[in-house]
C-alpha cells in the first residue's frame, strides 16, 4: 500500500470520525450547540482583534510622545486591546460551562444507549457470550473516563472552531500586511504542526489500541489490589507482595511498545516537521524586517505581523480543549454501536403473546424433550429432558453439582430458551404466553441472588416491584423470613442502607443477606406469584436457623407450585417429591421414603450424607452436609 493511499485512509478515518461526532447534536441540542459554537468563533476573533489594537496602540506611542498626536489617539486601541482580552477571558468561562452541559447531555445518552442495549433482550444468553461481554466492558470503561468520553469529544469539536477561526484570522492579517505568499508560507507551517500533531495522535492510539488486552490485565490487577473483594485473602495469603510485583510487570508490559512507538511516531518526524517550519517562519519574518528597513511597514504593521506569525506558531501546537477528546473521544460511541450491533445479532425466540396471560392458581408445570446447550460449549445440559411438576406441590431436585439443576430453574423462568422441546405451564407451552407476565407469576431465590446497595425495603420490595410502598407487606416478608427485628433494629429501621460504602449504611451478614432474598420471593408470592423456586435458600444459614425455615416451609409454600434445590439432603426430605438429577436426565424420582425404599442413586446419597452429619457431631470430619 503507498503512502498516498494510507494518508487517504487516514483522511477518511478522520473525516467519518469527525462526522460520528457532529451527529451526536440531537442528544446534545441545537440551541447549546449554537451558542457554543458562537462563543467558540468569538474566541477565535477576540485574539486577532486583541492583536491589532496592541499593534496599534505601539504604533501611536510615537507621535503621542512627540506631540503630534493627542492621547485619546492612544488611549481608545489600549481600551479595545482591554476589552478583547476581558471578553477573552469571559467567553472562555462561559464555553468551558455550556461544553460541559453538552458532554454531559451526549454521555447521558451514551449511557441510555447502553443501558438500553444491555437490557434489551428478553433473556440472558447474549450476557453470557464472552465477545458480547468483551465489547460491554470496553465500551464501560471508556465512558468512566471523562477526557475520553462521546460528550467531550463533541464539546472538544465545538471547541476546535475557535483555533482555527485564529488560524484564519491571523493568516489574513500576514496576507493583508506582507502579502498572500507569505501568508501561505505561514499556513503551510500552521497545517504542518498540525499534521505532525494529531496525525501523530492517531498514529499514536492505534498503539494503545494495541495492547487492549494488556490493558485489561492491568486493570482487572488494579482492580483486585484497590477493592474490598479481595482484600481478606490478599493479606491473609500473603498475596500483597506478589500481586504488587505482577502488576508492575503487566502494566511495563503495556508501555514498552508504546514508548518505542512514541518515539517513533513523535520523535524523527517531528525534527524534520520542526526544521521545515523554521524555515517558513525564517523566510517570513526576513521578508517582514527587509520591509521594516525599507520604510515600507511602520512600526503597528511590523508589531501586528510579528504577533500574527508567533500567533499560527502556536496554533501549529497541540489543542488541549480538543485534540485528545476528538481523537479518543469516540472509542467509546464506538464500543456501544459495536456492543448493539452484537446484542441486536442475538436472535431470540419471539414473544409472541399467542394465549393470554396464565390463570391466577398454581400451575404444574411439564419439561417435555427439553434439550438446551450453553453457547460454545462442547455438550449439551439436557438432551430430552422430560419432567412433570405437580401443581400445588414442592418438588425437590438433587444432584451433583453440574447435573443442570440451576439451568432448569432459568428456563422455567425463560431466562433461556430450550434449543428443542417445550417448557409447560398447565398445557401451555411458556413461550405463548408473554414472557413479563409468566415471568411475574415466579418468585425466586436465585442461588447466586443479588444484593442491591439500596434500603432494605427496597431490597424485599423488589420481589413486587409495582408494590414498593406496601410497607405492610415488606414487614410481613421480612418477620416470615426470621428478619424483621433485625431489621428494626437497624439505625434507620427499613430504610437503612444496605451497604457500608454510604454514610449511615450497614452490611449484612451473609446469613441475614439470604433471609433478604427469601423475603424478596415472600413479597412476590403476597402479590401474585404462584410459582417459587429456592436455589439452595438456606445455604449461609446456620444449622439452627435452617431447622426454623424448614418448620415454616409448609406455611410459606402452602398452595403454591414449589422448586426446591438443596445438597442438604436432610432439607428435602419435606418435599412432596424429589427427583434426582445426573447427567441432564431424570434418574430417579419420588417421595423421600419412596426413594430409601428403593435403594438406589438418593438412598446412597441420603445415607452418605448423614453418616458425615453423625460424624460431625461426634466430633469428626466437620465437612458434612453437601453432596457433589
Amino acid at each position: 500500500m503507498t503512502t498516498s493511499t494510507t494518508s487517504a485512509g487516514q483522511l477518511r478515518e478522520a473525516a467519518a470520525a469527525r462526522l460520528r461526532i457532529a451527529r451526536q447534536l440531537p442528544a446534545a441540542g441545537a440551541a447549546g450547540t449554537a451558542v457554543a459554537l458562537a462563543l467558540s468563533v468569538f474566541r477565535g476573533v477576540l485574539p486577532v482583534v486583541f492583536a491589532v489594537a496592541v499593534s496599534t496602540t505601539v504604533g501611536r506611542i510615537g507621535p503621542v510622545l512627540r506631540g503630534t498626536a493627542g492621547q485619546a489617539e492612544l488611549w481608545w486601541p489600549l481600551a479595545a486591546a482591554g476589552g478583547a482580552l476581558i471578553a477573552l477571558q469571559l467567553a472562555e468561562a462561559a464555553q468551558k460551562a455550556i461544553g460541559e452541559q453538552l458532554s454531559r447531555r451526549v454521555d447521558g445518552h451514551m449511557y441510555r444507549r447502553l443501558i438500553h442495549a444491555s437490557l434489551s433482550t428478553r433473556e440472558i444468553t447474549p450476557l453470557e457470550d464472552p465477545a458480547v461481554l468483551d465489547e460491554l466492558g470496553e465500551a464501560g470503561h471508556e465512558l468512566r473516563f471523562a477526557f475520553r468520553t462521546p460528550g467531550a469529544a463533541y464539546a472538544g469539536l465545538i471547541a476546535l472552531v475557535g483555533p482555527y477561526t485564529q488560524v484564519a484570522g491571523f493568516t489574513v492579517v500576514v496576507a493583508l500586511v506582507l502579502g498572500p505568499w507569505a501568508a501561505l508560507a505561514m499556513l503551510a507551517v500552521v497545517l504542518l504542526f498540525r499534521h505532525g500533531q494529531r496525525g501523530g495522535l492517531r498514529r499514536y492510539a492505534r498503539v494503545i489500541r494495541g495492547v487492549a488486552a494488556i490493558r485489561r490485565e492491568s486493570r482487572y490487577l488494579r482492580g483486585l489490589a484497590m477493592g474490598p473483594a479481595a482484600a481478606k485473602e490478599l493479606r491473609v495469603f500473603g498475596l500483597t507482595g506478589w500481586l504488587t510485583e505482577r502488576y508492575r510487570q503487566v502494566y511495563q508490559r503495556a508501555l514498552a511498545p508504546v514508548w518505542s512507538e512514541r518515539r517513533r511516531i513523535y520523535l524523527r518526524p517531528y525534527l524534520a516537521y520542526t526544521a521545515a517550519g523554521l524555515v517558513g517562519v525564517a523566510a517570513v519574518l526576513a521578508l517582514a524586517a527587509t520591509r521594516a528597513a525599507a520604510g515600507a511597514l511602520d512600526l503597528a504593521a511590523l508589531a501586528l505581523v510579528l504577533q500574527a506569525v508567533m500567533a499560527l506558531i502556536r496554533l501549529g501546537e497541540f489543542y488541549p480543549d480538543s485534540d485528545t477528546q476528538t481523537q479518543y473521544g469516540m472509542n467509546a460511541e464506538t464500543a456501544i454501536t459495536a456492543f448493539e450491533t452484537a446484542m441486536a445479532g442475538y436472535t431470540e425466540p419471539a414473544d409472541s403473546g399467542r394465549v393470554a396471560p396464565a390463570a391466577t392458581a398454581a400451575p404444574a408445570i411439564d419439561f417435555a424433550g427439553v434439550r438446551f446447550a450453553y453457547p460454545g460449549a462442547a455438550d449439551p445440559v439436557f438432551d430430552g429432558l422430560d419432567l412433570h411438576i405437580p401443581a400445588g406441590q414442592c418438588t425437590a431436585l438433587v444432584g451433583v453439582n453440574g447435573a443442570g439443576k440451576t439451568t432448569l430453574v432459568k428456563l422455567l423462568a425463560r431466562l433461556y430458551s430450550p434449543g428443542a422441546g417445550t417448557v409447560r405451564a398447565d398445557g401451555v407451552d411458556v413461550a405463548d404466553l408473554p414472557a413479563r407476565d409468566w415471568q411475574r407469576r415466579i418468585a425466586v431465590v436465585f442461588q447466586d441472588f443479588v444484593r442491591y446497595e439500596l434500603s432494605a425495603a427496597a431490597n424485599i420490595g423488589f420481589g413486587a416491584v409495582e408494590h414498593l410502598d406496601d410497607r405492610a407487606g415488606i414487614r410481613r416478608a421480612a418477620q416470615a423470613a426470621g428478619l424483621l427485628d433485625s431489621l428494626d433494629r437497624l439505625p434507620a429501621g427499613l430504610d437503612t442502607l444496605l451497604s457500608r460504602g454510604y454514610d449511615g449504611g450497614v452490611d449484612l451478614s451473609g446469613g441475614q443477606w439470604q433471609r433478604i432474598a427469601i423475603a424478596r420471593a415472600l413479597f412476590a408470592l403476597y402479590h401474585g406469584s404462584t410459582v417459587l423456586v429456592l436455589d439452595e435458600p438456606t445455604a449461609a444459614l446456620d444449622v439452627r436457623a435452617e431447622a426454623e425455615f424448614f418448620a415454616r416451609f409448609a406455611e410459606l409454600t402452602r398452595g403454591r407450585t414449589t422448586v426446591l434445590i438443596s445438597h442438604r439432603l436432610s432439607s428435602v426430605r419435606l418435599a412432596d417429591r424429589i427427583v434426582l438429577l445426573e447427567h441432564g436426565q431424570v434418574v430417579e424420582q419420588g417421595s423421600h421414603d419412596e426413594l430409601m425404599a428403593a435403594n438406589g442413586r438418593y438412598a446412597a446419597m441420603f445415607t452418605l450424607q448423614a453418616e458425615r452429619f453423625a460424624a460431625a457431631d461426634a466430633g469428626g470430619d466437620p465437612v458434612a452436609g453437601k453432596v457433589g
